[in-house]
């Protein structure tokens, strides 16, 4: 028996909670990875899983092993790739989960440099506004806005998101203009609601000590980012959205900036990574790779990009 890989093997029942999930990530039979766990455990003389029709929870002894494990095939990949040529080229598959407009904006247009830089890496890239279980879905990376849960995942700050609220020329002239957030009220705006939970977020708005939180009434409410914009661009209200996304429809006029005077609160980028992955390679490059492509960005620094508003003739 390979030691090695069963113990990689067992690793990754575990992350996966079960043996379906853990060959899917591993592309290997389901027989296999069960008789892999079950040669281990008898070298060890130790049962390692409990085992149901319905799921696969970790013993006692499984859970110190789990660690020890970790930590095992963490030293082994380090000291493989200290000495190894793909050290400064890695390769493989890699998969990334990130958000839809951060993905068509920031990441998809910088990534001919991402792969003249690696070549060898297979770059999967998940987009969407879910946010995805990385160890349950094998995932080796993602990129989430907004404060994270308590998790064990290793998170890196690579910048902050800063808002903008604006509308259409021609929804604007029809309705007004809004001059403080509270005349909000009177219009119609799109909304965003959470994947996960379902909560529609508050608008938030700040102007020297003055704060100012609003439930927006709205038409719409979208899930999407993608979509999000497009139900402002068709102008059906006025919305609330990642200056990023916005700057060049408030450039070309399709949309018009509104309160410009007012902030609001910025939410922090990280990207984050599961512990026992933190060693290879291709997710070291990546993570450096989008920190410095983020670092660079005017959109995501700490301080918000000044945008002026286009004028509007009486």
């Amino acid at each position: 028996m390979n030691k090695l890989l069963a113990m990689e093997i067992f690793v990754q029942v575990v992350d996966a909670g079960g043996f379906t999930r853990a060959a899917d990530h591993l592309q290997m039979p389901k027989a296999t990875v069960s008789t892999m766990v079950q040669m281990l455990e008898k070298t060890l003389e130790v049962k390692l899983l409990h085992r149901t029709t319905r799921q696969v929870s970790v013993t006692t002894d499984g859970a110190a092993y789990y660690e020890r494990c970790l930590r095992i095939l963490a030293d082994v990949r380090e000291a493989e790739e200290s000495l190894s040529r793909n050290r400064a080229n890695p390769g493989g598959r890699l998969r990334v989960d990130v958000a839809t407009a951060i993905a068509n904006d920031i990441i998809i247009p910088a990534l001919p440099d991402f792969f003249a830089r690696y070549p060898g890496i297979a770059l999967e890239l998940g987009c969407g506004d879910r946010p995805v279980d990385l160890i349950e879905e094998g995932v080796d990376c993602a990129i989430r806005g907004g404060a994270l849960p308590e998790s064990s995942l290793i998170a890196r700050r690579i910048g902050v998101v800063h808002f903008v609220t604006c509308a259409t020329p021609a929804y604007l002239d029809l309705h007004g203009r809004p001059g403080h957030p509270s005349e909000l009220a009177s219009h119609r705006c799109v909304n965003y609601f959470s994947s996960k939970t379902g909560k529609i977020h508050d608008w938030d708005f700040t102007r020297g000590g003055e704060k100012v939180t609003i439930a927006v009434p709205a038409s719409l409410a979208l899930n999407d980012t993608t979509a999000y914009v497009s139900a402002g661009l068709a102008g059906i209200g006025i919305m609330q959205m990642a200056g990023f996304s916005m700057d060049a429809h408030l450039a070309s006029g399709r949309l018009e900036l509104l309160l410009e005077d007012w902030v609001s609160a910025p939410l922090p980028v990280h990207v984050v990574y599961p512990h026992n992955r933190h060693l290879s390679a291709k997710v070291r490059v990546f993570v450096e790779w989008v920190a410095d492509l983020f670092m660079t960005h005017p959109g995501f620094q700490t301080k918000a990009p000044v945008r002026r508003p286009i004028l509007v003739k009486a």
